[in-house]
């Protein structure tokens, strides 16, 4: 009887352990530790699409956690999803739990936004805020929505400005825009002919137009070199002495002008005008005297006699 009730309590511990490891291990693949101590906390998001029970919870990329559960709220319709997080990492009351696109293939998580300067902690059974972040698909749609509907207008505006251009453009019109564009092309290719030529005209004479450019390289050194003549000819000093030199003939214009000096006199002084201009009627009349009666000034005598005296002319009209 002993050995029986031995055996009957080895099985049961057997059983025990068994079903406690069942439990362990259901509950390790599902993502939970129920050996570590953890914190149970709540968060609401308008829409989890791809987020699965037993995702991750991370912080700052480190992995504190698994979503437990996910519940439909009666009174709101909203789901509510239980979060359970690893004691070790406190999180404070004004933290922010965002639901993010895992990869591009698909699958969300759950990431804390923690707010260090808050020290006030959750409790179990608290509810944290919950934010969603846009994943790829959805910005593409947001951005994408607004692009298509200016391309539809766009679209409908060159629809409209077609329709009027075939109603402006009858057949005389397009014949001329027909006959515009021939234009064109012949112009275009009078012009092609013409660079042709002109690269043509070049060939011919690029002996003489590297000639004409060798001399017109001599014409400049000449001209550098007598720029530099120049440079060195202390043009300077000779302007200042020409300055000073006109300002002489300045200061002398002025005292003729002033009536100063001999030649100011002359020129100004109307006295010595009329004793000159006295002065040279008297020599004239002089100098025709001595050509009408040479005797009178030149006497020549063998016998001695005596020269007459001078008697000035008496004018005829003076006689009347």
């Amino acid at each position: 009887m002993q050995i029986n009730r031995s055996r009957e309590i080895k099985t049961a511990i057997l059983v025990i352990l068994s079903i406690v490891l069942f439990i362990w291990g259901y509950n390790f693949l599902k993502g939970k530790n129920i050996l570590n101590p953890h914190l149970t906390l709540y968060v609401e998001y308008p829409s989890v699409e791809g987020l699965q029970p037993s995702s991750p919870i991370t912080l700052n990329g480190m992995v504190i956690g698994r979503v437990n559960s996910i519940s439909i709220q009666e009174n709101t319709g909203k789901p509510l999803v239980e979060l359970q997080i690893n004691e070790e990492f406190p999180i404070s009351k004004s933290s922010v739990a965002k639901l993010y696109d895992a990869s591009v293939l698909g699958g969300k998580q759950v990431a804390i936004i923690p707010n260090f300067a808050d020290k006030t902690a959750l409790k179990t059974g608290d509810h944290i805020k919950g934010e969603v972040e846009l994943g790829m698909m959805e910005n593409f749609a947001k951005n994408i929505n607004p692009l298509q509907s200016k391309v539809e207008s766009a679209i409908s505006n060159i629809d409209v400005l077609v329709t009027n251009l075939n109603k402006v453009l009858d057949q005389e019109s397009r014949e001329n825009l027909k006959s515009s564009l021939a234009s064109l092309s012949t112009s275009l290719k009078s012009i092609n002919q013409i660079t042709q030529n002109t690269n043509q005209l070049i060939t011919d004479n690029k002996t003489k137009l590297n000639h004409s450019i060798d001399n017109f390289d001599k014409i400049s050194t000449n001209f550098s070199k007598i720029s530099d003549s120049l440079a060195q000819a202390n043009l300077g000093q000779t302007v200042r002495n020409l300055d000073a030199s006109l300002a002489e003939v300045n200061k002398i214009m002025q005292d003729i002008q002033q009536g100063k000096g001999s030649m100011g006199k002359l020129m100004k002084d109307e006295k010595m005008y009329n004793n000159l201009t006295a002065a040279s009627k008297e020599l004239e009349l002089l100098l025709a005297d001595m050509k009408t009666n040479p005797k009178r000034y030149v006497h020549f005598s063998l016998f001695g006699k005596k020269p007459t005296t001078y008697q000035p002319e008496v004018k005829k009209d003076s006689l009347k």
